[in-house]
């Protein structure tokens, strides 16, 4: 973000909705993850916990503990 850029007030996503659609949106934009990131944190102001739960996983969670038969 440029410096003057960053006294302008971003619009707030608050609706997990208009989050998703606008991570959908983005996307295509975005040459890679940290790509949309940037472009939406540039772009908005957001719960970054909410945007993390609204982008699919890259990794599985690891399994800790093998399971037991």
């Amino acid at each position: 973000m440029r410096l003057a850029d960053s006294l302008l007030p971003r619009p707030a996503l608050t609706s997990p909705s208009l989050l998703a659609a606008t991570v959908t949106s983005l996307s295509g934009r975005a040459a890679s993850r940290q790509d949309l990131w940037r472009l939406l944190t540039d772009s908005y102001t957001v719960d970054l916990d909410e945007v993390a739960a609204v982008l699919p996983r890259q990794e599985p969670e690891p399994d800790w503990l093998p399971s037991k038969r």
